[in-house]
């Protein structure tokens, strides 16, 4: 399936099923938004990574429009639906001041390993406990699939749009596997480290070789 939506170009990733709210003042994507609350339309967020367009991105749908500001601004809430490749960027289109792209839609095989994505949830609660920070997912930890939680992996900009780019669930599993494997024992060794320094100077009872 191909066809012509608006798109929102922005320095972030979006996935399926995700939840994200938006602050929007520029005039052009004010009607943007106006136009798609109003037709119950979708509109496209691709990402935008070191001034690039690139070609992955993901359909948004306008859940509501929290509030309107006295100058037009506004506060919305969108939900991510499904990832599009762009074929082509339409920079002009008739009586709109933003932009629009054809795209189409490849298939997203959302079959995964249930067993291994319990060890990626488990990877980045370890990670969050070394980083001394609380997340809590949206939903039980049996029902979490890689979109849910890739946003909590501590990846960069980068790496959460090459996680964009893999259409096979297993896929991005074995991409956030390898991913822990890379940055949890350089997190620890670092723990290790504060641990040893916090210790300098202080009084240490060590008993000497008998």
């Amino acid at each position: 399936m191909t066809n012509l939506i608006p798109i929102f170009p922005l320095s972030i990733i979006v996935y399926p099923g995700e939840q994200l709210n938006l602050h929007i003042f520029e005039p052009r994507y004010r009607q943007l938004i106006n136009e798609c609350f109003a037709a119950k339309k979708p509109f496209g967020i691709p990402s935008v990574i070191n001034d690039k367009i690139n070609e992955m991105g993901t359909l948004v749908q306008v859940k509501e429009i929290s509030q309107v500001y006295e100058d037009g601004k506004m506060d919305i809430k969108t939900e991510g639906l499904q990832v599009f490749r762009m074929l082509e960027i339409i920079n002009e289109l008739p009586d709109k001041l933003y932009s629009g792209a054809i795209v189409n839609y490849p298939d997203n095989n959302e079959k995964g390993n249930r067993i291994l994505m319990n060890g990626i949830v488990k990877g980045i609660k370890e990670l969050h406990k070394l980083l001394n920070i609380e997340k809590k997912f949206v939903k039980p930890d049996e029902e979490l699939w890689s979109y849910d939680v890739a946003h909590h992996a501590g990846m960069s900009l980068q790496e959460e749009y090459e996680l964009l780019e893999l259409l096979h669930e297993l896929q991005r599993q074995e991409y956030l596997k390898r991913h822990l494997t890379k940055v949890i024992p350089v997190l620890a060794e670092m723990e290790m480290l504060k641990e040893k320094v916090k210790l300098n100077g202080h009084f240490k009872n060590l008993k000497g070789l008998d």
